[in-house]
């Protein structure tokens, strides 16, 4: 159940987009204005919004963890992204008539959402800004075409491996990474879902990570032991994150 909820942080967002873009203080002014004008919280287990609905609204993350997912007929799902605190729900989805996918919380969730007419505004106020939102979509298709190497060439503890170490580099940016731990509300069936295998296949490859001493799973925690070893075996180069600093 969605309900208004008053207050509201924008810092993760801020943090988001400058990492894409330098944002003056005042472009973050007036997004923190836009962003407090309309917060919502759902609780865990909702969709913000299902496949084709009207994509009438721009809707961005503050605190909580959501799944993109599309199911076939007979109710198989696969997750295709991970949204995380400062992302938006594609800033820019408002120019398609529907959505083509699902939108659903895996933890409790606060969002703000915007209308068209409001973004629009807002981004023709600030070119920074509005390079900004475009790089995070731009972003977010290069994430895409990755998840899809990553289902169709990594074996699965390659796969698994690859996607800690994402989720990792894309907290880092926003302030939620504590060293190389950051909480972790992804349950295996949602990790099973992302990459796509079996739980019982899932199940044992975050085994055989834990044995060769790269991970500690624990109580929604996630520790990386040796994040460069980590990456080498997840063949992982950050560059398709689109963050300057990774590529320069």
């Amino acid at each position: 159940m969605h309900m208004r909820s008053e207050g509201g942080q924008s810092d993760t967002v801020i943090r988001r987009l400058r990492s894409f873009r330098p944002l003056s203080a005042a472009a973050a002014s007036a997004l923190d204005k836009v962003v407090r004008e309309r917060i919502l919280r759902v609780g865990a287990g909702h969709d913000l919004v299902s496949e084709g609905d009207p994509s009438d609204r721009i809707r961005i993350v503050l605190s909580g963890w959501l799944a993109r997912y599309k199911t076939l007929e007979d109710g198989r799902r696969q997750i295709v992204n991970f949204v995380l605190p400062g992302d938006s729900c594609d800033a820019y989805v408002y120019l398609l008539a529907r959505m083509d996918h699902s939108i659903s919380s895996l933890t409790p969730v606060t969002y703000s959402e915007i209308r068209r007419e409001q973004f629009d505004e807002l981004i023709a106020s600030d070119r920074m800004l509005a390079d900004a939102f475009w790089c995070e979509t731009l972003a977010n298709a290069s994430i895409q075409r990755e998840w899809v190497l990553n289902i169709g060439r990594r074996v699965a503890l390659e796969r698994v491996a690859h996607l800690l170490c994402e989720i990792c580099e894309r907290l880092r940016p926003v302030g939620l990474m504590d060293g190389n731990s950051c909480a972790f509300p992804v349950t295996q069936m949602d990790l099973a879902d992302a990459t796509g295998l079996s739980v019982v296949h899932l199940n044992r490859t975050l085994q055989e990570l834990r044995a060769g001493d790269l991970i500690v799973l624990r109580e929604r925690t996630l520790t990386i032991n040796d994040l460069d070893a980590l990456k080498n075996l997840a063949l992982f180069n950050a560059n398709y994150l689109q963050y300057p600093q990774a590529i320069g």
